[in-house]
């Protein structure tokens, strides 16, 4: 219902496929462990641009996951999710931490402190799995359908 109302669309289509969901959890466990080694022992542009790329497909991975619905149109979820990276990014531009006194370090460092344009083309390189993801699970929904 909150979901219908923000994208404007009706979202009251559930995944047939049981076993999906899991797919998606164990995919956004191997992201998060991934992260957690990058942001702990990775230096350079791994550190600095293939965490920006992953977060995005974590970030789907784990929306698929937790939720039975998904939209109706293929590319609304990677699109909302591509929305919201950007929005953080820019947060970080105006300063959101610093501005609301956030000074607990993970927090932080959840969020982000430096703004970078490069993580806006970091964010929409990770986006495009998730448009192929969706659309090939379109195309397999409709060939099975018919």
């Amino acid at each position: 219902m909150i979901l219908s109302c923000l994208w404007g669309i009706s979202v009251g289509v559930t995944d047939r496929a049981p076993g999906i969901r899991l797919i998606f959890g164990i995919v956004s466990l191997v992201i998060f462990a991934v992260e957690i080694v990058i942001g702990a022992f990775a230096h350079g542009w791994v550190r600095s641009y293939l965490g920006d790329v992953l977060v995005v497909i974590l970030l789907y991975t784990l929306f698929r996951t937790v939720s039975p619905v998904r939209p109706q149109k293929w590319y609304v979820l990677p699109t909302a999710i591509l929305i919201f990276a950007l929005a953080v990014e820019f947060l970080q531009l105006w300063g959101f931490c610093d501005r609301f006194g956030i000074t607990d370090r993970l927090l932080r460092i959840m969020i982000g402190t430096g703004f970078s344009v490069i993580d806006l083309f970091c964010y929409a390189a990770g986006v495009i799995p998730c448009y192929i993801a969706e659309c090939v699970m379109k195309r397999h929904r409709t060939e099975r359908a018919g």
